[in-house]
C-alpha cells in the first residue's frame, strides 16, 4: 500500500544515549527547573520531553534523500565518505582482517543519509542539555528544522495527560503551539503557571515601587521579580500578625549567649504508657534520637526518666560511645512499624495500642529539641516549657477538613487516628499558612493599587483599561506566590522529619516519597528563619523556576479529561499518562488543593469550585477505590482504550503519536517484559487503533555513570511511537505472525545492537519492532480463531530475542562456545570432567584447547571457569597465540571495572575491529544468560556496563595514536 505519510526521526534512530545522560544528570539540577514551582508526581525530564517532541517532528532524511544530493556540498561530502570507507575496506582485506560477511557497501544515497542523520543528532545532543534550555541560538536551530519540515503552518502539540506539564513546557519552547489539559485542578493549575501566564507578560517589566532600572526584560523575568517582590511583603505582613508564634530562643554560655533564631522544634508523637502504673504518663514514640550524624561531632537527644516523679526530660549529647549512638538512632523503636517500647516501665507498645490511642484522640506531642542558627552550624538545644506552652496555644481561624483516602497502600496515618488532611498539620502550622492564604487577597489588591499609579507607558505595560488587565496581573502574581505557599505546605506538615544525615542536617519535606507515610519524630520547621523550607526561600524557587521560562508560542491548558476532550485541526500527540496503578496522583494532590481552594478560587471559581479533585473518573488502577484487583484493571483497560481512541481518532496522520510508559520495577521483577501493567497498558494502545512503530528506553536516574548504566534494572520509562493503523489491516494466524517476527525482528534487533541498546534495555527495545508486526494487523487469530493478547504477543517476541541471542553464539569460536555452554550450565562454580569433555567435542574440540586458552581451570577430574580476577596480569592480545572472544570480554570487563574506561580503550584498541564486535555480541548473550537463566544480577551488570560505555569506549579507542600500540595484531581501530 502507497505510504501517506513522511517517515519521522523518531520512527528511525534518535541519540538516545545524549539523550538518556542530559535526562539522568537533569535529575542534579535543582534551582530554575520548572518542577521547583510546584511539586508533581513522576515528571518526565526536560531533556527527553524536549529531544522526543523535536523528532517527532523532523523528517527521517531518508525522506529527502534525493535533495541531499541535489546539493553539491552534501554530495561531495558523501562520495568522499564512500571513497574514505572503500579505502579502508581494502586496507582491511591487505591486513588479513576478518570483515562481515553480510556487510555491504553503503551508496552515495545511503551514506548522504547517515551523514544527514549525523547533523540532526549534533543539533539534538546540545538541545537536550540543561544549560541550553534558555539559550535563544541552539533552540532557534532546532526551531528552524522544524519549520522546514512543517512548513510555515506549526502544528499543535497537545498533551491530555498534562500532568506536571513537561510536555507542553517543551512544545513551546521549541516554538510550538502547546496544549495542555487534566482532569486534576493541582496539574491544571501547574499547567497554566508554566505555559499559558507567561505569554500574556513576556518581555514585559515589573510594576512593583522602587524597582531597579533596566532596559530590557526577556521572557517572564518582570513577572519573577515581582513574585519576589510581593512575596517578600506577603512575608512582612504575616510575620506582623503570627510572628510572635516564633520566638528566638536563648543560647547557653558555651554558645556565646544571647538569642538565636530557632531553624526547627523536634517533636516525639506521645501516646499515654500502656502499663497501669504509670497510665498518666505521655511517652514519646520515636523512631529516632540522632539529630546530627556528621563523624565526631555526633548530635542525639538522651531521655531522662524519673520514675518516681512519672516524668521524662530530654537533654542533647554530643560525642558518646558506638552503644549509646547506636541506641539512640532507634529511638524507642523495638522492631519494625510501630513497634516501640515504654520508656518509663520498658513496655511494649504495640502498633494495635498505638493505633487504638490515635484513634482515641489521645495520641498527643512532646517537644524533645530544638534546633538554633549558628553560625555556619547548627546549635542543638534540649526543649524549652516555655517554647513548647506557645506552640501549643495557636488557634487556627480555619483547617482542611477533607477527609484521606483509605488506601492502606499509599496513606498510613488513617489507621493512627490522623483521617483528615487538617489532622496531618500542627495548630500552629496551620496558624502560619492560614495566616499566608489570608495575605494573598491582601497582594491582589497592593498589585492592583500600584499599577493604577505605575508610570510606565502603555507600550512597555499592555495591560487593558479600566482595572481589568491590573487585576489579570494581580491574579498572575498571585498563583505563583499561592505556589510558595503550597512549598511551604510540603515543608510545614507532622509528616516533615529532621535529616540527620552528615551532609544535609535540615527539614525534609512532606514527599520524601509517593505516599503520605506516618511518621513518630517530626520537625516543625520555622517559616521565618533562613533555613531550608522557610518561606521566602521558597518564593525563591518558584522565582527561580519563572525566570528561566521561555514562552516562544501560545499556551492554554484547560482542565478535562482525556477520553472526551476535543483537540485542535491537526493535533500531534505527546503525552505521559498514568501508569496502571503506580501512582494514586488525585489522592496524593488533595494534599495541596486544600490549600490552593482558598488561595485561588476567587481567581478560579470553575477549577475550585468542587470539595477535593476528581476521583472516580482517574484513570489508575486502585484496587481500594473499585473494590478488586481485577475491577482496578477492567476500568483501567477501558478507560485507558478510550482515552487513547480519543487521541487517534483527532490526531494528525502526518506525525507519529509520543506515549510514555513508566516501568514499575517490582512488577516487572516478579512478572518480567511482558508484566499484567505494561500488558494492559500495550492492549489499550492497541486495540484503540494504533500501531506501535518503535519503543525507546529511557533512563533518567541520577547516578556514577559505571554504577547507572551497569545497573540491571529496567530503563525507567518507554516512549511508545505509535501511527494509526491502517483501515486496510488484514487478519492473520498466529503461525503468520510468528513467520512475521523471525523475518523481521533479527534485523532490528541487529541494528538496535549496532545501536549499542544496553542489554537490560533489550527487551524493551525489542517490543518496538515486534509490536510493530503485531498491531498492524487488525488481528491475530489463535488456533481457536480467538484475538491473540498482547501479552502473548510479548511472550513470542521476547523468545523470538532469545533465540537470536542464541543464534548469536554460532558465530564466536569453538572454544568460545565451550565457554557459553558451560558457564550457563555452572558459572564458576566446577563441573564434571567427563560432562566438559561431552560438551567439548560436540564443538569440535578438547577441553585442553580451552584450558590452553587461559579460560578453564582442569584438575581433579573437575573442570571450572577462571573468574576475571584470576586471569593473566599481563595478558596482551596482540601476542596471546590462542586467542578467544571469549578472553577478550573477559579482560575488557576487568580493565573496566579495575582501571576505568582509559584503560579498557586501550585494549579493546590492541583487540581489533573483528574481536571489538564480537565481543560486544558475546556481552548481549552473558547478560542475558545472567539475567535470565542463572539470575545472577551481579554478574549480569558487567556485562550490561560494559555495553552502556561501548560508545565512549570506542570514540577513546579510535583517538589513540597509533605509536602508542604495541604487539604483533597492532591496528588502528576504524571505530
Amino acid at each position: 500500500m502507497t505510504k501517506t505519510y513522511k517517515k519521522k526521526l523518531i520512527e528511525v534512530a534518535i541519540p538516545l544515549e545524549a539523550i538518556n545522560a542530559a535526562s539522568a544528570r537533569e535529575k542534579s539540577i535543582r534551582h530554575g527547573h520548572p518542577s521547583t514551582l510546584h511539586l508533581w508526581w513522576a515528571r518526565r525530564p526536560l531533556a527527553a520531553c524536549r529531544a522526543v517532541l523535536f523528532c517527532q517532528l523532523v523528517d527521517d532524511p531518508s525522506e529527502y534523500a534525493d535533495d541531499l544530493l541535489a546539493n553539491d556540498k552534501t554530495r561531495k561530502a558523501a562520495e568522499a565518505e564512500l571513497d574514505a570507507r572503500e579505502k579502508k575496506r581494502e586496507l582491511d582485506k591487505i591486513e588479513g582482517k576478518a570483515i562481515p560477511l553480510d556487510e555491504k557497501p553503503l551508496s552515495v544515497e545511503e551514506i548522504a543519509v547517515e551523514l544527514e542523520r549525523k547533523r540532526l543528532f549534533t543539533i539534538i545532543e546540545e538541545l537536550v542539555k540543561w544549560e541550553n534550555s534558555t539559550n535563544e541560538e541552539v533552540l532557534e536551530r532546532a526551531r528552524a528544522e522544524i519549520r522546514r519540515c512543517c512548513g510555515d503552518e506549526l502544528p499543535p502539540v497537545y498533551d491530555p495527560f498534562s500532568g506536571g506539564g513537561t510536555i507542553p513546557l517543551e512544545a513551546q519552547r521549541l516554538g510550538l503551539p502547546a496544549y495542555g489539559s487534566d482532569l486534576n485542578p493541582v496539574a491544571v493549575m501547574i499547567g497554566k503557571a508554566m505555559i499559558e501566564i507567561p505569554p500574556k507578560f513576556k518581555d514585559m517589566p515589573p510594576i512593583h515601587p522602587g524597582g531597579k532600572e533596566r532596559n530590557h526584560y526577556r521572557n517572564a523575568e518582570g513577572l519573577a521579580e515581582d513574585v519576589k517582590y510581593y512575596g517578600e511583603w506577603m512575608r512582612e505582613k504575616a510575620f506582623e500578625r503570627i510572628g510572635h508564634l516564633y520566638p528566638q530562643v536563648d543560647l547557653p554560655r558555651e554558645y556565646g549567649g544571647g538569642k538565636a533564631t530557632v531553624i526547627a522544634w523536634i517533636w516525639a508523637r506521645t501516646v499515654p504508657s500502656p502499663d497501669p502504673a504509670f497510665a498518666d504518663v505521655r511517652v514519646p514514640i520515636a523512631s529516632s534520637f540522632v539529630l546530627g550524624s556528621k563523624p565526631g561531632r555526633e548530635t542525639w537527644i538522651e531521655p531522662s526518666v524519673d520514675k518516681a516523679g512519672k516524668t521524662i526530660s530530654y537533654r542533647i549529647r554530643h560525642g558518646g560511645t558506638t552503644s549509646e549512638i547506636s541506641k539512640a538512632k532507634s529511638g524507642t523503636k523495638a522492631g519494625r512499624g510501630a513497634n516501640f517500647r515504654c520508656l518509663i516501665s520498658d513496655t511494649a507498645i504495640t502498633p494495635e495500642y498505638v493505633k487504638s490511642k490515635g484513634k482515641a484522640g489521645e495520641m498527643k506531642q512532646s517537644l524533645i529539641a530544638i534546633v538554633a542558627e549558628g553560625k555556619g552550624r547548627r546549635i542543638y538545644l534540649p526543649p524549652s516549657e516555655a517554647h513548647e506552652k506557645l506552640a501549643i496555644s495557636a488557634r487556627p481561624n480555619w483547617r482542611p477538613e477533607t477527609g484521606l483516602a483509605n488506601d492502606p497502600r499509599n496513606f498510613w496515618t488513617v489507621d493512627y487516628g490522623l483521617t483528615t488532611f487538617g489532622d496531618l498539620f500542627t495548630d500552629r502550622q496551620l496558624t502560619a499558612l492560614g495566616g499566608l492564604v489570608e495575605c494573598l487577597q491582601e497582594v491582589r489588591d497592593r498589585i492592583v493599587s500600584d499599577l493604577s499609579t505605575h508610570k510606565l507607558s502603555q507600550d512597555k505595560m499592555p495591560l487593558q483599561e479600566g482595572g481589568a488587565g491590573a487585576l489579570s496581573y494581580a491574579e498572575a502574581v498571585s498563583v505563583y506566590l499561592a505556589f510558595a505557599i503550597n512549598r511551604s505546605v510540603d515543608r510545614g506538615s507532622s509528616i516533615c522529619t529532621w535529616d540527620s544525615s552528615p551532609k544535609m542536617e535540615a527539614l525534609r519535606n512532606t514527599f520524601a516519597r509517593q505516599s503520605l507515610p506516618m511518621t513518630w519524630d517530626f520537625a516543625e520547621g520555622n517559616p521565618f528563619s533562613d533555613a531550608s523550607g522557610n518561606f521566602s526561600g521558597n518564593v525563591d524557587w518558584v522565582v527561580k523556576a519563572i525566570e528561566r521560562l521561555s514562552p516562544a508560542a501560545i499556551g492554554v491548558e484547560r482542565q478535562h479529561d482525556a477520553q472526551t476532550v476535543d483537540f485542535p485541526d491537526g493535533t500531534v500527540i505527546s503525552t505521559d499518562p498514568p501508569y496502571y496503578d503506580n501512582i494514586g496522583y488525585a489522592d496524593l494532590s488533595d494534599f495541596f488543593f486544600c490549600w490552593l481552594k482558598p488561595s485561588l478560587k476567587s481567581v478560579f471559581p470553575a477549577i475550585f469550585g468542587v470539595l477535593a479533585t476528581p476521583k472516580s473518573e482517574e484513570l489508575v488502577a486502585t484496587p481500594y477505590r473499585h473494590g478488586s484487583k481485577d475491577s482496578a484493571e477492567s476500568f483501567f483497560l477501558d478507560g485507558m482504550r478510550s482515552a487513547i481512541s480519543n487521541m487517534a481518532r483527532q490526531s494528525s496522520k502526518d506525525y507519529p503519536a509520543a506515549i510514555y510508559y513508566a516501568f514499575k520495577q517490582s512488577e516487572v521483577a516478579q512478572e518480567g517484559i511482558s508484566s499484567t501493567g505494561w500488558a494492559t497498558f500495550l492492549q489499550a494502545v492497541v486495540e484503540a487503533g494504533y500501531a506501535v512503530v518503535g519503543t525507546w528506553p529511557l533512563r533518567t536516574e541520577m547516578a556514577n555513570r559505571m554504577i547507572a548504566s551497569g545497573t540491571n534494572a529496567l530503563a525507567n520509562s518507554v516512549v511508545l511511537v505509535c501511527r494509526k493503523k491502517e483501515a486496510s489491516a488484514e487478519i492473520i494466524t498466529r503461525a503468520e505472525f510468528i513467520r512475521a517476527l523471525k523475518r523481521e525482528l533479527p534485523p532490528a534487533i541487529a541494528e538496535l545492537q549496532a545501536a549499542n541498546i544496553a542489554p537490560a534495555d533489550m527487551p524493551q527495545s525489542a517490543i518496538g519492532p515486534g509490536m510493530g508486526v503485531f498491531s498492524r494487523y487488525k488481528a491475530v487469530l489463535e488456533a481457536d480463531d480467538s484475538p491473540m493478547t498482547v501479552k502473548a504477543a510479548l511472550q513470542l517476541i521476547n523468545r523470538e530475542l532469545d533465540e537470536f541471542l542464541s543464534n548469536i553464539q554460532g558465530e564466536f569460536d569453538p572454544d568460545t562456545r565451550f565457554a557459553i555452554s558451560w558457564f550457563e550450565l555452572h558459572g564458576s562454580e566446577k563441573g564434571d570432567y567427563g560432562a566438559a569433555d561431552n560438551l567439548a567435542r560436540a564443538r569440535g574440540i578438547a577441553v585442553e584447547s580451552v584450558k590452553h586458552a587461559g579460560i578453564v581451570e582442569s584438575a581433579a577430574g573437575k573442570v571450572r571457569i577462571l573468574k576475571r580476577d584470576e586471569l593473566l596480569d599481563d595478558w596482551d592480545p596482540n601476542t596471546d597465540p590462542h586467542l578467544t572472544v571469549w578472553e577478550c570480554c573477559q579482560y575488557l570487563i576487568r580493565a573496566l571495572e579495575n582501571d576505568g574506561e582509559y584503560a579498557a580503550a586501550m585494549l579493546l584498541k590492541k583487540m581489533g575491529a573483528d574481536k571489538a564486535e564480537a565481543v560486544k555480541d558475546l556481552a548481549y548473550c552473558l547478560y542475558d544468560i545472567c539475567s535470565n537463566k542463572r539470575k545472577d544480577a551481579k554478574e549480569a551488570t558487567s556485562y550490561n556496563a560494559l555495553i552502556a560505555v561501548w560508545t565512549e569506549l570506542t570514540r577513546q579507542a579510535a583517538s589513540i595514536p597509533d605509536h602508542e600500540m604495541t604487539g604483533n595484531r597492532q591496528t588502528a581501530m576504524n571505530f
